[in-house]
């Protein structure tokens, strides 16, 4: 439904993606991370076709943005992190605007899918209010609205959670999840626990080329193969985490908060072991209590540190 073959856009002598290729299918919600210059937002204006690529192509529906941008157009919605809205105008005469924009035929047809947009994100309320007056976070719902009118089959999402208080952001998470069961959603966010919970798969962009892709949990677990395991303990908390490291097979020991009375290591031991009865049996062996011990899920935010860790931070 979307895709890029081998995208490349060039500012000047300053390349900022390079030979991108991705695929996103309707049914699916596909999350796109990297740090900030890793060419994210250059990739969905591409796509969105508000930039014309250098090289490769850009395609909605086999539709090449580049040779046929209106019919392309028809089935995308693209909300950007600063959605472009008119200040001056209310909510409802926006989502009309674009409605006409996009050939809504007029009458009926086009107040089901004003009404419809202002439903999906929570804007019911909120149809006869100055747009200028809204706050960060009700202007991004406002953008997605945008996106929404007359129900494109793919979405591009730059940043949708940007700027919202946690009630709004957990809204917004769900509705996500809702639209990827019947649209190709492309999601572009910095909060990596939100691309984890939301996301079918990742694909991670740094310096303008796509490093990895993957199940969320598939590339979390490729990239930190290491075992950790979370110990508690009542015990002195240095001398616990020197016994701790004296345990064959484990690779480094890190102290973590605890309770009053009680020491919290992190263990990282080599992959392929389970070392908690060892563990365990350091722990009483000293003559401390054990009161918890469990191993930890690699995460996506350690996988996306190892891929982007540059030779300082191996």
């Amino acid at each position: 439904m979307i895709e890029a073959r081998n995208l490349t856009k060039r500012f000047g002598r300053r390349t900022a993606i390079d030979g991108v290729s991705l695929r996103v299918a309707r049914g699916e919600v596909v999350g796109f991370l990297g740090p900030n210059g890793a060419g994210k937002t250059t990739t969905l204006r591409v796509l969105a076709g508000v930039f014309p690529p250098t090289g490769g192509q850009a395609l909605v529906d086999g539709l090449d943005l580049a040779t046929a941008p209106l019919a392309a157009r028809r089935f995308l919605g693209y909300a950007p992190e600063h959605p472009a809205l008119h200040g001056d105008a209310t909510v409802r005469a926006e989502l009309d605007y674009v409605a006409a924009l996009r050939d809504v035929a007029a009458g009926d047809a086009r107040r089901a899918a004003v009404n419809e947009a202002l439903c999906l994100t929570g804007l019911e309320r909120l149809p006869d209010r100055q747009i200028g007056t809204l706050s960060r976070g009700t202007r991004q719902r406002v953008g997605l609205a945008v996106a929404l009118v007359g129900d494109p089959p793919a979405l591009l999402l730059d940043e949708p959670t940007a700027g919202m208080d946690p009630t709004q952001g957990a809204d917004m998470r769900r509705l996500i999840r809702e639209l990827g069961a019947r649209h190709a959603v492309f999601v572009s966010s910095h909060a990596l626990a939100d691309v984890e919970t939301l996301c079918d798969r990742v694909i991670v962009l740094h310096h303008g080329r796509v490093l990895a892709e993957g199940a969320p949990g598939f590339l979390a677990a490729r990239l930190r193969p290491a075992g950790l395991v979370d110990l508690d303990a009542v015990a002195p908390p240095d001398r616990l985490a020197a016994a701790l490291a004296t345990v064959s097979g484990v690779r480094r020991v890190e102290r973590l908060q605890a309770p009053d009375g009680h020491s919290r290591c992190r263990v990282e031991v080599e992959p392929g072991l389970d070392l908690r009865a060892a563990l365990a049996s350091c722990v009483v062996d000293h003559g401390w209590a054990l009161y918890g011990l469990a191993p930890v899920e690699a995460s996506l935010e350690d996988a996306f540190r190892a891929l982007v860790a540059g030779p300082e931070e191996p």
